[in-house]
């Protein structure tokens, strides 16, 4: 029998429903995404009153070492988790690339040592802890690569079958990655919005639980706990800058979203974070529509390295848009050669190797900082979602094969001297 303190009646008590993010309308919890009476896209809400009662400084400290601390402002109960122990990744300071770019205050964000090398673990934690709470038994997903690495696994330990479709074109690395967990894998002709128009249609189709379709609402709530740990790991407070890759705009979406929750609740001061987005200029219709002034988020067909920032039609980039603008940030698509050397960049002076959407991260840094548009001394934070030896193919071209020589001292000294 369910009682006042059990775990789902403490969800109970703060999930007010789901709420359009168009028309307003609220509906009850449940696995659906979009408004039946304009079709706009919902989003969870809170009782943030009782939230109060439930999260403080002090509980978040006594919490696991994952996303798992923050669970009051997460839309599962404590009995459903399903976790890998993902999340509470490094805040670094980066001095020697922050040298490089004239910039005294900044910090990496480090997302690429989750457990399947990505920040999707965060939301896929989320979604399939709330599929298992909905009783489905299955997963799937639309994914460019990293998504489905995190729904084969989370499949896995959920006890859950995984179904996975990924565009045909997706990078060697991260098709072995994805095959390593044993879902069931479908590779489709097309881009990822070929692959997602696809799954939709199989929604309605299947009992299924799809982690980016009709799990979204609850599946992007897992990219609010990036906020929530640099707030933490800041010692409680919001930075001044962020620099977020943008695929389908949801993750810097919901990075505004969690800083604004943080301070509703009175664990960090007012939040004055400039955002601003970092996409591949071969897929970059946010970006484009910032450098324009327009507010028509206009479908590209995607064409960079970036595959996993390749979403041509972008589900939440009008709000991505409208957040960028309304904080002061800004936003830039990189070139492909710009986003190597980014890596590299990235790579040599603070010793992390991250995947193209990385290179796009830190090329739009680069570029802001070089343009001024992130002030010297600006305590900024540059996201890095997801790790560089899934996208190895993108440097290989570019490195010089090593010289090999005989074992004595007299080829090494030769080496050298040259």
């Amino acid at each position: 029998m369910t009682t006042a303190t059990s775990p789902r009646a403490a969800t109970a008590a703060r999930l007010k429903g789901l709420k359009c993010r168009e028309c307003g309308a609220v509906v009850p919890i449940g696995p659906v995404y979009v408004c039946e009476d304009c079709y706009g896209p919902l989003e969870v809400i809170y009782d943030y009153d009782e939230i109060r009662r439930q999260m403080t400084r002090e509980s978040v400290a006594k919490g696991p070492r994952s996303i798992w601390r923050y669970l009051p402002l997460l839309p599962v109960s404590e009995d459903c988790i399903v976790t890998l122990h993902e999340g509470c990744t490094p805040l670094v300071p980066a001095p020697r690339l922050g040298k490089e770019l004239g910039l005294t205050n900044l910090w990496i964000k480090n997302d690429a040592v989750n457990p399947t090398y990505s920040f999707k673990d965060r939301v896929v934690a989320c979604a399939v802890s709330r599929a298992k709470e909905f009783g489905f038994d299955t997963v799937s997903c639309a994914s460019t690569g990293n998504l489905g690495c995190s729904v084969a696994a989370f499949g896995g330990v959920s006890g859950m079958k995984a179904v996975v479709f990924i565009p045909h074109d997706l990078e060697p690395s991260k098709i072995v990655g994805i095959g390593s967990y044993s879902p069931t894998l479908i590779a489709v002709e097309g881009t990822y919005d070929d692959v997602n128009r696809l799954c939709a249609e199989i929604s309605a189709t299947k009992n299924w639980a799809f982690v980016n379709i009709n799990l979204r609402p609850f599946y992007s709530e897992g990219s609010k706990t990036l906020a929530f740990e640099v707030a933490e790991q800041l010692g409680w407070r919001a930075p001044d800058h962020v620099v977020v890759p943008i695929a389908s705009g949801s993750l810097l979406c919901k990075i505004y979203k969690g800083l604004h929750e943080l301070e509703t609740l009175g664990l960090i001061g007012e939040v004055k974070t400039r955002v601003s987005g970092a996409q591949g200029a071969g897929c970059s219709p946010v970006a484009t529509a910032f450098a324009q002034g327009k507010d028509e988020i206009v479908p590209v067909k995607p064409n960079t390295i970036a595959k996993s920032l390749a979403i041509g039609n972008p589900a939440d980039g009008p709000y991505a848009l409208d957040i960028i603008r309304k904080t002061g940030g800004s936003a830039a698509g990189i070139s492909d050669d710009d986003i190597v050397a980014a890596i590299k960049l990235l790579a040599r002076t603070e010793g992390i190797f991250t995947e193209t959407a990385g290179g796009a991260t830190i090329g739009t840094l680069v570029k802001l900082a070089r343009e001024g548009k992130i002030g010297r001394d600006e305590l900024t934070v540059a996201y890095i979602t997801g790790n560089g030896y899934k996208t190895q193919e993108a440097i290989v071209p570019t490195l010089a094969k090593p010289p090999v020589i005989k074992p004595t001292l007299k080829d090494v000294e030769a080496i050298l001297g040259k």
